[in-house]
């Protein structure tokens, strides 16, 4: 019913920048919070940042002042700035969203993944 479909990851340098994008689409009612995480090879999938509806963000310790998190409530969709990168930022990225949908008969709980998208940083 509802999809999100991330764009914007690839290789990149230590040191260097990449912005991840998020779109979500469908019948989509409200998106209360949107936001990123990521699963590193090996390792559990983990919180990186979020935004609700009226702005406020939160960020992982371990990206808080590289990372900037935005979004656009009109368009449903949320960016993630990636600066100073950082080898051990390499990993699978996901969009996710919450807030409420339409079933054609009723509002439902949104509860939405993305497909995820690799970000590698390696020199």
């Amino acid at each position: 019913q509802v999809q999100l479909v991330e764009s914007g990851g690839g290789l990149v340098q230590p040191g260097g920048s990449l912005r991840l994008s998020c779109a979500a689409s469908g019948r989509i009612f409200s998106i209360e919070t949107m936001g990123w995480y990521r699963q590193a090879p090996g390792k559990q999938r983990e919180w990186v940042a979020d935004i609700t509806r009226g702005g406020t963000t939160r960020y992982a310790d371990s990206v808080k002042g590289r990372f900037t998190i935005s979004r656009d409530n009109f368009k449903n969709t949320a960016d993630l700035q990636m600066n100073s990168l950082k080898p051990e930022d390499t990993a699978v990225y996901y969009c996710h969203a919450d807030g409420s949908f339409s079933n054609g008969i009723a509002m439902r709980p949104l509860d939405a993944w993305g497909q995820g998208i690799l970000v590698t940083v390696s020199s």
